[in-house]
């Protein structure tokens, strides 16, 4: 590759920008899909095993048991589909709720908006100006009258000149106030995470930053069902929550979701696979990589894998981690973002701690780089399926 580069980069920047486009785009090979490859690291993100791929399969999803859903319908939606039903949903059922931010009333860039305007009015769904900070600020007040308040910032790329009304104010409200106020109203929706071709500005996953703050809570989905069931908790959640959204996930996935209203908990992580050998810890896109990665170490091993998302970033659900852990006594947590100061080192963190004398390796973090994301080779930036299965074979070779 460097070899290529050389002889367009030795004639200057200015000189060159014509043939480097030239040279680097094929290398683009960047796909939600599986292309005619035989790399393990090519993951179908619409073909995950533990997509819901029948209205059955949603409707008897064990934590529907119960309720009003489970007795429904449900029909097949991606990701952005299932945002807007989610959307949709709330605004119906609470007359106070309303949706705003940036291109929110013509649909959105990534159309998760689309026909709410027409459908609740300008009062309900509305733009704001191109102002991180404003629609934010705006968001507060209004949740501190007791009302509802969606607000969108069109990538999480963008969203750090909001960091202060979020983190000083957002997060702070109910503390500062003795419990007499609180922003609790406030969802703060974000598209996040690489997609493929998003470099500096639309790849970032920011959730670290604001998983330190107190106060705040942060969640990511992995999948349509997992979308509207976790919007819906987080627009009535009594706290501020972060809500962020894997863009890459908006068309490339589609399970069955159901219909009528429900919810899944925050706070609570998900069991998608058990095993005995080891525990794999990720959340949101990363979760198509680990399950490949699980059967490649189950196939090339003879290893059983236990698989837990997160779903709820910060607070992160400990008790089913360090339990899994003290079970298989191993333990790989995966993520996006950089690797210092991540997630995974927090997590990785408390389970050396909690699951000490259980452990039969060091816990293993499989997370993107210390550095920007590039435009050319985003997919090698972040974890796939061949580094996660590496470290899985490091944890039980240990």
């Amino acid at each position: 590759m460097l070899t290529r580069l050389r002889p367009v980069l030795r004639g200057g920047v200015k000189a060159s920008l014509p043939s480097l486009t030239k040279t680097v785009s094929p290398l683009r090979g960047y796909s939600s899909l599986v292309a005619s490859h035989d790399s393990p690291n090519l993951v179908n993100l619409s073909e995950a095993p533990f997509l819901l791929n029948s209205a059955n399969a949603a409707l008897s999803h064990p934590e529907l048991a119960g309720t009003a859903a489970a007795e429904g319908q449900a029909k097949q939606l991606n990701l952005y589909q299932s945002v807007n039903d989610a959307l949709k949903t709330a605004l119906e059922t609470d007359e106070t709720a309303v949706l705003f931010g940036e291109d929110v009333a013509f649909g959105g860039v990534f159309r998760c908006s689309m026909d709410l305007q027409e459908r609740f009015g300008a009062d309900r769904v509305f733009n704001t100006p191109l102002t991180e900070q404003g629609l934010v600020g705006f968001g507060i007040g209004y949740a501190a009258y007791g009302s509802t308040a969606i607000a969108e910032v069109q990538f999480a790329d963008y969203v750090f000149p909001a960091f202060d009304q979020i983190v000083n104010e957002a997060a702070k409200y109910r503390a500062r106030s003795s419990s007499n106020f609180d922003a609790g109203g406030l969802t703060i929706r974000m598209p996040c995470g690489v997609v493929g071709h998003g470099a500096m500005y639309h790849s970032q996953s920011g959730e670290a930053f604001f998983s330190h703050s107190p106060g705040i809570k942060v969640v990511m989905p992995r999948s349509p069902f997992q979308a509207k069931g976790l919007l819906l908790a987080s627009i009535r959640s009594k706290d501020p929550i972060i809500f962020m959204e894997p863009k890459i996930l908006y068309r490339a996935s589609a399970e069955y979701v159901p219909t009528e209203d429900y919810e899944l908990p925050i706070g609570k992580a998900d069991v998608m696979q058990e095993g005995s050998d080891v525990t794999i810890v990720g959340y949101g896109t990363q979760l198509y990589h680990i399950h490949a990665a699980a059967k490649m170490a189950e196939q090339k091993l003879g290893a059983s894998v236990e698989i837990i998302d997160l779903r709820t970033i910060s607070p992160w659900d400990r008790d089913t981690v360090f339990e899994s852990v003290k079970k298989t006594g191993r333990c790989v947590v995966t993520h996006e973002a950089p690797r210092t100061g991540g997630i995974g080192a927090e997590v990785a963190a408390e389970v050396q701690e909690k699951c000490f004398l259980h452990l039969e390796s060091p816990v293993q973090r499989v997370t993107g780089w210390d550095t920007h994301m590039s435009l050319a080779f985003e997919d090698l930036q972040v974890p796939n399926v061949t580094r996660i299965f590496h470290s899985i074979k490091k944890a039980i070779e240990y």
